[in-house]
């Protein structure tokens, strides 16, 4: 770059062409929340038949197209911002250099050399005349840099080294904003879209690959931005998002959805649109993945040999063991798609008997003990009157994720029934690397089931009272702390035992866990003897039990695995719970639609305390 064209170019050009994208990025967000939470949810809730759905359809992709446009054009924004913090800082490299040329006397020509007047003592009785430098075009290395000093140090006009620093200063410049220009230039180019009308598992593929190109590029703008709390403290969070400009909050999401969808302590609104793009980008790569993989299948079946004989038995065959290892991630693939396909299908579920629209406020395909991560919200629980966290329990896993969010919409149904025109919100939260059995020799363990041992409510237990936390913090921010709403949290099976775990770690001052009630479901213990050692207040723990395999779970956790305390679970009188009705006749029915459980978890959570049955 010459120095005409760095001279004549204004970086908040650059700029405002960001804010256009940025602009353009927020109106496709609108239209598509307007799309999907608007007009589908209403044709969902209202219409059927053959054009309704002929029209879903239509409207889908179409949700699916501006999701696109939003995030590419977000991401445009950002690295044109990324663009001009680069050459502006090329920029007031050269003007101080300018200046202080001009004012040691020295003039600077359009190519970027500096002329030097004539100084210094006299030598034979002359002024010591002046000359020009010309900046250098690149680095110089120890010898050329040596040899310049040595020239500087011997040459009888002291303007003269004057006038080699102001042209190396102008050089880098020059340099700085030709790089700078050389790095931009391919990775804006690579933010075009194709030339069609779908959004396709390679568009989001190339979302990933074009946010990692961006922020490589962007490594001096991303250091200028304020960071986060190196502790991920919620309350922390929540302040320092809160003082970010909007520019730097479309930075961070842009560059970094995955931290940001997992930060506690922000808005679910700001969570949701991270973890949306998160998703989409996960749906495309494991897309890819098993595309690739499958292309890999090796030999299925081999001749049986007989182990007796030795020879091959005629028309006997057996599955190879390559095969079943390629079998075992085909599966695993399979199935982290499935639990993917199922998060975007309740999406496009909005509007179904008034189901409200979805938060997704944590994702992960793989989370934590590669069993992945769903946090999911019906309904907005920065804004609800009551909200209810449901903690699933044993063998939970992204591939199954569709049973533990279809409790959690169970649950909005049947609590916003109750909550007398106050609104509710109702939270699935999987963040933690559940128990893979809970009976001997179940799902590949042997005698000892992995549900019998604490180690994974202790691990996970931290996580949950991080995330409560940051869920009130969320709301303080929000609400502007007037109203804190009413917080239920629900464990079921082993997820008992984690909210006990989570209970127990904290320590001083951070309190009670930041919640009103807390409900054990189908509970083999929840490592306390007494609800008050959790720190819940009298009359705001409650608990079920259920019929069939439910006392099995019960009793296995109350006397052999020992996850209560002393031998006390939540359905013991002792513990200090309201023991509720419940008609659940095995471990898993506690949410059957009409039943007396779900009605009274319901109840609890619509805060209608008086209207709860008692055993």
């Amino acid at each position: 770059m010459d120095l005409a064209t760095l001279k004549a170019l204004k970086p908040s050009e650059y700029q405002e062409a960001a804010d256009g994208y940025q602009a353009t990025s927020d109106t496709a967000s609108a239209a598509k929340d307007t799309v999907e939470n608007g007009i589908s949810a209403a044709i969902r809730n209202k219409l059927e038949g053959k054009a309704a759905q002929a029209a879903l359809r239509e409207l889908k992709e179409l949700g699916k197209n501006l999701h696109y446009v939003q995030t590419e054009c977000a991401l445009a924004g950002t690295a044109l911002n990324a663009f001009a913090f680069d050459m502006a800082a090329a920029k007031r490299k050269l003007e101080a250099a300018l200046a202080d040329a001009e004012a040691a006397g020295c003039k600077v020509g359009a190519d970027g050399s500096v002329t030097f007047p004539a100084g210094g003592k006299e030598v034979d009785g002359k002024v010591p005349e002046g000359g020009t430098v010309r900046p250098g075009t690149g680095p110089k290395d120890p010898t050329a840099s040596a040899l310049e000093r040595q020239a500087v140090n011997m040459h009888p006009n002291p303007n003269f080294g004057k006038a080699v620093a102001f042209a190396d200063r102008i050089g880098d410049a020059l340099k700085e904003a030709t790089d700078a220009d050389a790095k931009w230039a391919p990775k804006l180019r690579a933010l075009k879209a194709d030339d069609d009308l779908v959004v396709s598992n390679r568009d989001w593929s190339d979302v990933k690959s074009d946010a990692g190109e961006v922020a490589k590029g962007a490594d001096a703008y991303a250091r200028s931005l304020p960071k986060p709390p190196k502790d991920g403290d919620p309350a922390e969070v929540a302040e320092w998002w809160s003082n970010l400009l909007d520019e730097q909050k479309a930075a961070y999401i842009s560059l970094h959805p995955d931290s940001i969808g997992a930060m506690d302590g922000l808005p679910a609104a700001v969570r949701d649109e991270a973890n949306r793009v998160v998703l989409a980008e996960s749906r495309a790569e494991y897309q890819d993945k098993l595309d690739a993989w499958m292309k890999k299948e090796p030999e299925h079946y081999r001749p049986y040999i007989s182990p007796i004989t030795g020879l091959e038995v005629k028309g006997a065959v057996v599955e190879t063991e390559e095969w079943k290892e390629w079998n075992k991630k085909r599966k695993d693939l399979e199935g982290r798609i499935n639990g993917m396909d199922v998060i975007q299908d309740r999406f496009d579920r909005t509007g179904t008997d008034g189901l409200p629209e979805a938060y997704l406020i944590g994702f992960s395909p793989e989370g934590k003990g590669h069993d992945g991560k769903v946090i999911i919200a019906n309904g907005n629980p920065d804004t609800a009157d009551h909200t209810g966290i449901y903690v699933p329990g044993t063998g939970t896993l992204l591939q199954d994720i569709g049973k533990d969010i279809g409790r959690g919409e169970t649950l909005w149904h049947e609590s916003n029934r109750f909550a007398q025109g106050q609104t509710v919100s109702t939270i699935t939260w999987f963040d933690y690397d559940a128990p893979l059995q809970a009976q001997p020799f179940e799902k590949g363990g042997g005698l000892f089931p992995e549900a019998m041992f604490d180690k994974y409510a202790e691990k996970g237990g931290p996580g949950l009272s991080h995330y409560l936390d940051g869920n009130l913090e969320a709301r303080r921010s929000v609400s502007g702390n007037t109203d804190l709403g009413h917080i239920t949290l629900t464990g079921h099976s082993y997820g008992t035992t984690l909210i006990g775990d989570a209970a127990k770690s904290r320590v001083w001052p951070e309190g009670a866990l930041p919640v009103d009630d807390v409900i054990a479901v189908g509970s083999p213990g929840m490592q306390a003897k007494h609800a008050a050692d959790l720190g819940i207040p009298q009359g705001h723990m409650w608990a079920e039990k259920g019929g069939g395999n439910d006392a099995a779970v019960r009793i296995g956790g109350k006397y052999l695995a020992g996850l209560g305390d002393d031998w006390t679970i939540p359905t013991d009188p002792e513990f200090g719970a309201n023991i509720m009705e419940s008609d659940a006749e095995d471990h898993g029915a506690f949410w059957d639609e009409g039943s007396t459980s779900l009605r009274n978890q319901a109840l609890v959570i619509a805060g209608q305390y008086d209207k709860v049955t008692l055993e």
